[in-house]
């Protein structure tokens, strides 16, 4: 049996949330492609900043979007420079609602699922061995309170002529387990010999409902 569902859509409902939360009755493709646009500017203009997810919520009258930053500083700039600059180009792409950016800072980047995969895709395109750059990587989640990793990378690694795929893995990793927090990433290293996809699961716990409240088991992480 293929195992190809995305760990974070299998468990929307459960312990996630959508990424956009808005309603439309006709002009959903016109929002779906302004989200799209939104999701591609902000990853372009803030590359160095870590954006792993960006939460985009409309209202009425008002667009509310919410960045999720390895460097905060970097997305607000030296007075609030850079985060005006986003807002104005932003406007142009939802003719010109009012904007309301909210900058979250990223506690623990080294166990954050797709950070680590754009780290090991960074390394890739500068070509350094994919199995060094994995380990360390794996290494440094362990480090920050991660149970279990697994990264798996397919392409030409190593400039080989036939493509494969390597996969490491260190902890468990349990995928079936609903209840189990898995954060998820993938992103695609684009090399000299071609592309090289990466995608990484980190599980930092389980999540057990109590009360009504959602309590992260083993982890102080949510």
């Amino acid at each position: 049996m293929g195992q190809k569902i995305n760990p974070k859509g299998f468990r929307i409902g459960v312990m996630f949330d959508w990424d956009s939360k808005w309603y439309a009755d006709k002009d959903y493709a016109k929002l779906l492609h302004e989200d799209i646009k939104i999701r591609n500017l902000i990853k372009e203009n803030l590359r160095f900043a870590g954006i792993p997810k960006v939460e985009i919520n409309r209202l009425p009258d008002q667009v509310v979007i919410d960045i999720f930053a390895a460097k905060p500083g970097v997305v607000i700039g030296r007075g609030g420079t850079e985060v005006d600059k986003l807002r104005e180009q932003i406007q142009k792409i939802v003719n010109n609602k009012e904007i309301v950016l909210n900058i979250r800072e990223v506690k623990n980047p080294n166990s954050n699922a797709q950070l680590i995969a754009e780290n090991v895709a960074v390394q890739l395109e500068k070509r350094i061995p994919f199995r060094r750059a994995i380990k360390r990587a794996i290494s440094q989640a362990m480090e920050s309170g991660a149970k279990g990793i697994k990264i798996k990378c397919a392409g030409r690694l190593a400039g080989a002529e036939i493509a494969r795929s390597a996969q490491y893995k260190e902890g468990k990793v349990p995928l079936h387990t609903i209840r189990a927090f898995i954060d998820y990433g993938f992103i695609e290293a684009n090399t000299m010999f071609g592309t090289i996809g990466v995608k990484v699961w980190v599980y930092k716990g389980d999540i057990i409902k109590e009360k009504g409240i959602n309590n992260l088991k083993n982890t102080g992480e949510r």
